[in-house]
């Protein structure tokens, strides 16, 4: 069970993991202890995440998401597999914290009548100055 806020808790029941052999660092241990872990969160049929909550996470797990609905997290940063299995629990509640905070609406803002006035002023002057490399005519 990973507690995210005071109010969502994934249950054991929608994470399943998987270990397999570590690339990397760690000498004869690597060839002999499956170290790695594939966390893997069924997003998709979470009763804990509102359907626009399953959306900005799956925006944030980018290639993460898989086409079921579900979020695999893949760790072998430490040669400790329960090491790797705390590290691949907080990323997946740090992702799933991120996508809980709903992005801020942009309130559209009109331009103030002085910034019109001082664009169209610049543009007027911008005119004088290239209408002054025109042709001199005699006359």
């Amino acid at each position: 069970m990973i507690r995210i806020n005071d109010d969502i808790v994934i249950h054991d029941w929608e994470l399943s993991e998987s270990f397999t052999r570590s690339s990397g660092p760690g000498g004869q241990n690597v060839n002999k202890v499956s170290t790695a872990v594939e966390l893997r969160f069924e997003a998709a049929r979470s009763p804990a995440l509102t359907p626009a909550q399953k959306a900005r996470l799956k925006r944030l797990a980018g290639r993460k998401w898989t086409s079921e609905g579900a979020l695999l997290i893949r760790v072998e940063d430490t040669r400790s597999q329960a090491r790797n299995r705390e590290i691949a629990e907080d990323r997946l509640a740090e992702m799933i914290r991120a996508a809980l905070v709903a992005p801020k609406r942009r309130v559209p803002t009109k331009p103030t009548l002085g910034s019109k006035r001082r664009r169209i002023e610049a543009k007027k002057q911008r005119g004088e100055v290239k209408a002054m490399r025109g042709k001199i005519s005699d006359e």
